[in-house]
């Protein structure tokens, strides 16, 4: 068993973006903290799913660089390998998220940077493994 705690988070950022709680082969888990107008980069991953659930607050999630969903405390989402996805926070609260990429694949997160408006980015083929 492995255990963490999302008291002492280190973020990306200093006191937002991602935070990993727990990391191994099987999963990693993490939190997502975003500040009013921040967003995280809009990206793939070719081999793992990404699971969401909503802590706190809302903001906007694109899949696909055409679908959009407003995420709200105790939404659950899921974007399958090869589902690019986008979060956007338009609001003035802070919002937080979990995140569970499973398997863990480190590395394999292909950033495909894109903003609501702009055509969607060219996703890259999957890499052999």
């Amino acid at each position: 068993m492995k255990s963490g705690s999302t008291n002492d988070l280190e973020y990306r950022f200093g006191d937002h973006g991602p935070a990993y709680v727990i990391r191994d082969p099987s999963s990693e888990i993490g939190v997502l903290r975003l500040r009013p107008g921040d967003d995280m980069t809009n990206h793939i991953h070719h081999f793992c799913d990404e699971s969401f659930i909503v802590l706190e607050g809302s903001a906007t999630l694109w899949v696909g660089c055409e679908r959009r969903y407003l995420l709200g405390v105790g939404d659950v989402y899921r974007c399958s390998p090869g589902e690019m996805h986008y979060f956007v926070n338009e609001t003035d609260a802070p919002f937080r998220m979990v995140f569970v990429k499973s398997p863990a694949s480190p590395g394999d997160t292909v950033n495909l940077p894109w903003t609501p408006g702009q055509p969607a980015p060219h996703v890259p083929e999957t890499p052999a493994l």
